[in-house]
């Protein structure tokens, strides 16, 4: 077992994670802060790691894309190395990777869950989308996850860094992507402060 609390990064480049993921066929998307920044064009804060989201179900393609890596199932403050053909246990929802030649951890791999054609929020499944809606994608092609779905993820914690990326991409959601975070942060937590600025912002 690690401590990730321990545990070195140096982030891979996006563009670099990118050419990782596209040997593969299964869909995947640029996520967390880097996400958000994608959307916005913009940066306004560092990053200590870079994420990325993939299905739970597809982790035989995407693993099998990534020769050379080794993985790591980060649950309860600990961090467990897989084996080479080894799925992560249903209680780990990330998964820290690097490289079996570096001690530092490059990406981490997000697991979404999924029911038939719809993505669904791990936290409450009555959260749905479209898998197809899942996803947007930057002038050249490299697929980020959704906004609200973003910060639908990141209103759990509310660190401050995910109180900074609030406050400046839920001003830049359209009318329909401020909507939905407001109804599906409504069903997980009603009493949710971030409710009071997407309330304004969908009058």
């Amino acid at each position: 077992m690690l401590d990730p609390r321990r545990a070195d990064w140096r982030p891979l480049p996006p563009a670099e994670l990118r050419a990782l993921l596209e040997t593969q066929h299964a869909p995947w998307w640029i996520a967390g802060g880097t996400a958000l920044e994608l959307f916005a064009g913009r940066s306004w804060r560092e990053h200590g790691d870079l994420d990325a989201g993939i299905l739970r179900a597809d982790q035989p393609a995407v693993y099998a894309a990534l020769p050379g890596w080794r993985r790591f199932a980060a649950h309860d403050g600990e961090l467990r190395e897989l084996g080479a053909g080894e799925l992560a246990p249903p209680e780990a929802n990330s998964l820290w990777c690097r490289h079996a030649d570096e001690s530092a951890f490059r990406f981490e791999l997000l697991l979404d869950a999924s029911d038939g054609a719809h993505w669904t929020f791990r936290r409450d499944p009555r959260v749905r989308l479209p898998l197809a809606e899942l996803a947007l994608r930057t002038r050249d092609g490299c697929p980020y996850l959704r906004p609200e779905v973003q910060l639908l993820y990141k209103a759990k914690a509310r660190r401050p860094k995910d109180e900074a990326d609030f406050a400046v991409v839920a001003p830049l959601l359209d009318a329909r992507a401020c909507d939905w975070l407001r109804r599906a942060l409504a069903l997980v937590d009603p009493a949710h402060a971030w409710l009071t600025a997407l309330a304004r912002s969908t009058r």
